[in-house]
């Protein structure tokens, strides 16, 4: 074990050594760049708490980059804030440009400011909780839980199932050619546009997750397998099954024709899942993210919508430009949420949450069933696109209130970094381990994969709406409980190995 601390621990220096401009970049540099850009925005009381937001969460990234332990959930978290609600909002205010109108006044604007400031304060202190929690008591030490493992015979099952949905997608498509034009001509063709009805949207849902999840979800199960499993490396099935998997997430997995939030799920997960112990990947990736952000989102975007019928957008001769676009609407529509419950529609108490999770109860059922309030909101704006962004914030602040919001965000904090923890302590684990005679290594931790998963889903989950996020949340449980087992995978060793 020392040997192995010796041979990474100049990489983990270097790496911390070259992550030191970024933290300047993060807290410091970026903002105030931002900040001091010339335009006719106000410098009130939501300027300077939206600054304030872009100096805390820089310092909690910056803190995700140079810790010596790789906190998934957390950094993903810690990214989607810096950019999403700290950053885009500040250069919206200072160019007084927002990518969708915010209606109430400028008092509302100034609530959600520090509702965000709040919300992420509050996630915080869940994390440190979860940092202090109590030990478990003596009889759970002496008799631990078993680890949650993936089952090789299921994953086979997995992945062939996986390779018939996306093959049945494919063939409803037309072929594979589709994948490679837009996002706005898949989704007509699928019939799940604005205009469709409800059961056309949901049809299209359900077939569009059940081509793309599983698809993801086997190759990262046998990504993770090549990783811990030096016998899998050496058996020409697997290596050449991940392959095919691998050119099946190309094409329906790819970022042309998916959501770019999606495809950072994708790029997140994999990476994450490939190199579970390398702090040179992590810190590049949450690095590199914020790059991405500012710079290949805005551009992606002419591969939303086919030529001519692009929403138009508003041009200034800033370089902040980028950060006033449809990506980038999320603080507004925590303001316009605001604006929407103040004037006359209240609190939901819960019944918005109630609605995604029994999300796959029809509507023919519950005929009450509410709506995502990204959907509420923009129709009761008059928006002509009411599919908008509702952030994690307007969830939960329109379901419980300020006090209601708070709590939910120090239950997300904790429970994200419960889950970082057990990541690392379960690779760790498998990095160490050895099969006891008689077994050989199979696909490894279900923990191993799930994490990745969540931290690179979690910037879906942020941004909202959740219960638009639900269906490939349903698909990807139902995998992974598919797939999962408690008992290690006993079976024999290969013949070449047996005594005579």
């Amino acid at each position: 074990m020392a040997l192995d601390v010796r041979g990474t621990a100049p990489r983990a220096v270097l790496s911390r050594a070259l992550a030191v401009p970024l933290v300047a970049a993060l807290v410091a540099v970026l903002p105030l760049a931002v900040a001091t850009e010339p335009g006719p925005g106000p410098r009130d009381a939501a300027y300077w708490l939206q600054l304030a937001t872009c100096a805390y969460s820089g310092t909690r990234l910056a803190a995700m980059v140079l810790t010596a332990r790789r906190r998934l959930i957390q950094g993903a978290f810690w990214l989607f804030v810096y950019i999403a609600m700290g950053i885009a909002p500040l250069a919206q205010t200072v160019l007084e440009a927002t990518p969708t109108p915010v209606v109430g006044p400028r008092s509302d604007t100034v609530l959600a400011s520090a509702l965000v400031l709040a919300g992420i304060v509050a996630f915080d202190v869940g994390a440190l909780l979860a940092r202090h929690r109590p030990p478990p008591r003596s009889r759970m030490q002496e008799r631990p839980r078993p680890a949650a493992r993936v089952h090789t015979r299921r994953l086979y099952v997995l992945c062939a199932s996986a390779v018939a949905g996306s093959g049945l997608l494919v063939a409803e498509l037309g072929g594979p050619a589709i994948f490679f034009t837009s996002r706005q001509q898949i989704t007509e063709t699928l019939g799940g546009g604005p205009g469709a009805e409800a059961a056309s949207q949901a049809g299209a849902a359900f077939l569009r997750g059940f081509g793309t999840v599983p698809a993801l979800l086997a190759l990262l199960f046998l990504t993770r397998w090549l990783v811990v499993s030096r016998t899998a490396r050496r058996r020409p099935a697997v290596p050449l099954l991940w392959l095919v998997l691998l050119g099946v997430n190309v094409v329906v997995n790819n970022p042309v024709s998916n959501p770019r939030y999606w495809f950072l799920t994708v790029l997140f997960s994999l990476l994450f899942t490939a190199f579970p112990r390398s702090p040179v990947m992590y810190r590049a990736a949450l690095a590199t993210g914020v790059a991405v952000a500012l710079v290949v989102f805005p551009f992606a975007d002419r591969f939303r919508y086919e030529e001519g019928a692009q929403r138009p957008a508003q041009s200034t001769d800033s370089l902040l430009e980028p950060l006033t676009r449809k990506d980038y609407d999320q603080a507004g529509m925590l303001a316009n949420t605001v604006t929407f419950a103040e004037s006359g529609a209240g609190h939901s108490l819960g019944r918005q949450l109630a609605g995604t999770a029994l999300f796959f109860v029809p509507r023919s059922v519950w005929t009450g069933k509410p709506d995502d309030p990204g959907t509420r909101v923009g129709r009761w704006m008059g928006m002509p696109y009411p599919n908008l962004s509702s952030p994690l914030w307007a969830e939960l602040w329109l379901d419980f209130g300020p006090f209601g919001m708070a709590l939910g965000f120090a239950a997300v904090g904790y429970g994200a970094a419960r889950a970082d923890r057990r990541y690392a302590r379960r690779t760790a684990e498998e990095a160490a381990a050895t099969p006891p005679p008689g077994q050989r290594a199979g696909p490894g931790s279900v923990v191993a994969v799930v994490v990745p998963l969540v931290a690179g889903y979690s910037f879906i989950l942020l941004r909202g709406s959740l219960l638009q996020s639900m269906g490939r949340v349903a698909v990807a449980a139902l995998c992974v409980l598919f797939v999962t087992t408690l008992r290690p995978d006993r079976r024999p060793p290969p013949r070449a190995v047996r005594q005579p």
